[in-house]
């Protein structure tokens, strides 16, 4: 995966390398796709998928994260048709998106309702709270749209009296839809 560079931060911090990996793979985004970040927040998601996409959609709501996006999309290669909106979703979402990322839980089940209403084939979206993640669960069965749940755990090693021991990241729940889904097998 090409690096991202986040010179820039935002007091919520971006989506974590690792799990911004997992993310993307989840998307399975083209060339030739209309991707949208709901959340934008300093921008990594936007940043990542802009190198894989044709066009990106960013939203975020507080203008001081979506000028942070801003700032770190200047710091990176990115030639990429990119729009950024300063709003609260589903506010501004476009009707013709391919995949869409949701970096909050803040109106998440009207996110997903727009969602299913214009035809989005992929929607991921990532909790790190555990209510939520239920919620969010039960949000993309309703509306047809659940895939499979990843739970994803990340531990960065760090030498401790000359051995190497860890520190560990919350968990992060990696809930993945898709168009007309199957359901979890």
């Amino acid at each position: 995966m090409s690096q991202v560079t986040l010179p820039h931060d935002a007091k919520a911090g971006p989506t974590k390398s690792e799990v911004r990996a997992i993310t993307l793979d989840k998307l399975r985004l083209g060339p030739t796709d209309h991707f949208v970040d709901v959340g934008s927040c300093t921008g990594s998601v936007t940043i990542a998928a802009a190198k894989r996409v044709s066009q990106v959609t960013a939203i975020e709501r507080k203008p001081e994260r979506l000028e942070t996006t801003e700032r770190n999309l200047a710091a990176n290669d990115v030639d990429t048709d990119i729009t950024l909106r300063a709003t609260e979703a589903p506010e501004g979402l476009p009707d013709d998106a391919d995949a869409m990322f949701l970096g909050g839980s803040r109106n998440f089940e009207a996110v997903l309702d727009h969602a299913v209403e214009t035809g989005v084939d992929r929607v991921v979206m990532n909790v790190a709270r555990l209510e939520v993640a239920g919620r969010a669960v039960e949000a993309f069965r309703e509306r047809d749209l659940l895939d499979e749940v990843v739970q994803v755990q990340i531990n960065h090693g760090y030498e401790l009296v000359g051995a190497t021991s860890f520190n560990a990241n919350n968990p992060v729940y990696i809930i993945v839809g898709q168009k007309d889904a199957e359901g979890l097998a």
